[in-house]
């Protein structure tokens, strides 16, 4: 059903959506200038490719620039063609998937092109926490581009073609691309915050159909489920052993053991992702102290605490997780907070974002303390204070104010190690142990590790029907 050009940009499509599902919107549209001789160079579609198709049977809306026309340059009637997708999708309440593959905004078409261009940020800006927005980019994203890129909720680009970048690294004073590339995918993926995966065209086009399938088609899609095949009480063996790193963890209470991980390069400290339980997606945040390889073993090291970009990362994910009504379950193992001189530069006002976007949520949210979770840390990762609905800790886990042994050299000064023991060990029974937690309300339940995926799959159930009144105002300023 597609009249698309066999272009580069006519086989991502096809590539990434169910097979012949593709109907072609537009292709008849054409630039009008005709300034600077623009009317003398064929423009097919004006350099983009617009419609609709399926993913696994899910309707989405796409657009694929095509490179071999103009450069992909964004013009005026380019531009047009995506705000018009945007419309129908936003009718529709189907996710909107920008393939980007382009050298900017046409010079020729001037001020037309500034204002169709500023047309797409209006309508990415209103169809935000409406209907989910995807990116792929494959080739050039600069300029005006990579704003758009930003606006959309996930961001994925090819490892080696791919340039995101609002000035070129060679106009920022004293760089060059061969002395610190900034445009990279790795730079982006690892620096910015901005990319939530990277890989070749394939493995992209893999990842967007994946997440599309964890979605909601819009904010008010309650239809989002997969039927679960995986036991509902499995006992999930030795998780304690990999609590250090979520990507194992997450997986083992995931259905099937399947945990899509987003941002994974950058804030490594917090993960965040998507599990399925019963057949429902979740949201999941979590601390990591810990990289495993594929083998099992470490492959890198963290201390524990959470980083201003772990922060930043994490309120963002919530944020959308509660645009979009999907669940969130946190895992809390968290000592403190980074203490870098670059770090806290913007640690407080990331801790603050993070701490509202849990506290300002009204999705049902779980937490589950595996490990040591301390102060303020422990407070800002959905603490029973700032709103969670459900919260369980681990047999082994401690939360409090800080480590005993360093509360009680505090409070015991001067005393000889007799004394610090004694005192320390005294401090962890009264304040720090998970069962000081759990009598003073804190904690709803002390669980077994092997015991979480039954306790947090019930407790999404039971929170399913949750309803929760917020004062009346436009949205949080924090």
């Amino acid at each position: 059903m597609s009249n698309a050009t066999q272009s580069l940009a006519g086989t991502r499509i096809s590539s990434l959506l169910d097979a012949n599902s593709f109907v072609e919107i537009g292709h008849g549209v054409t630039a009008r200038a005709t300034d600077f001789n623009l009317a003398e160079n064929k423009a097919p579609s004006d350099g983009v490719i617009t419609g609709y198709g399926v993913i696994n049977d899910r309707p989405v809306f796409v657009y694929s620039q095509d490179v071999s026309v103009l450069n992909g340059t964004v013009g005026e009637m380019h531009a047009k063609k995506i705000t018009k997708l945007y419309d129908l999708a936003m009718k529709t309440g189907a996710p909107v998937i920008g393939l980007v593959d382009c050298a900017g905004i046409r010079l020729q078409e001037s001020t037309d092109a500034l204002e169709a261009f500023g047309e797409i940020y209006l309508k990415q800006t209103l169809a935000s926490g409406v209907i989910p927005q995807i990116t792929g980019i494959f080739g050039t994203c600069g300029g005006g581009m990579a704003v758009a890129s930003a606006m959309a909720d996930f961001t994925f680009v090819e490892s080696k073609k791919g340039k995101v970048f609002v000035n070129t690294p060679n106009a920022l004073e004293g760089n060059t691309a061969e002395k610190n590339n900034t445009a990279s995918a790795e730079f982006q993926a690892a620096e910015t915050g901005a990319v939530d995966g990277i890989g070749t065209e394939d493995e992209i086009l893999a990842k967007i159909r994946d997440l599309v399938t964890m979605l909601p088609a819009n904010c008010e899609d309650n239809d989002a489920f997969v039927e679960c095949d995986d036991d509902l009480n499995r006992v999930c063996e030795g998780i304690e052993n990999g609590a250090a790193d979520p990507a194992l963890t997450a997986s083992a209470i995931a259905d099937d053991n399947e945990f899509v991980e987003l941002k994974a390069a950058y804030g490594k400290d917090m993960a965040t992702g998507f599990i399925r339980l019963n057949g429902a997606t979740v949201g999941v945040v979590a601390n990591r102290s810990a990289v495993y390889d594929e083998e099992g073993n470490v492959a890198e090291k963290l201390d524990g605490t959470i980083s201003a970009r772990g922060a930043w990362k994490a309120a963002e994910f919530v944020k959308f997780c509660d645009a979009f009504d999907i669940p969130v379950l946190t895992l809390t193992s968290a000592t403190g907070f980074k203490a870098t001189v670059c770090a806290e530069k913007n640690m407080a006002k990331a801790v603050a974002a993070m701490t509202a976007a849990f506290a300002d949520a009204t999705v049902p949210k779980v937490n589950v303390v595996v490990g040591k979770a301390y102060g303020t840390a422990y407070v800002a990762m959905n603490s029973k204070s700032i709103g969670a609905d459900m919260v369980y800790a681990w047999e082994n886990a401690e939360i409090g104010m800080m480590d005993a042994s360093l509360a009680a050299k505090i409070m015991y000064a001067g005393s000889d190690a007799a004394t610090l023991t004694e005192k320390a060990n005294a401090y962890k029974a009264l304040q720090s142990s998970v069962e000081a937690a759990a009598a003073r309300g804190y904690v709803d339940t002390i669980i077994a590790p092997a015991d979480t995926r039954k306790y947090v799959i019930g407790a999404f159930e039971m929170l399913f029907t949750k309803e929760e009144e917020r004062p009346a105002k436009k949205h949080v300023t924090i």
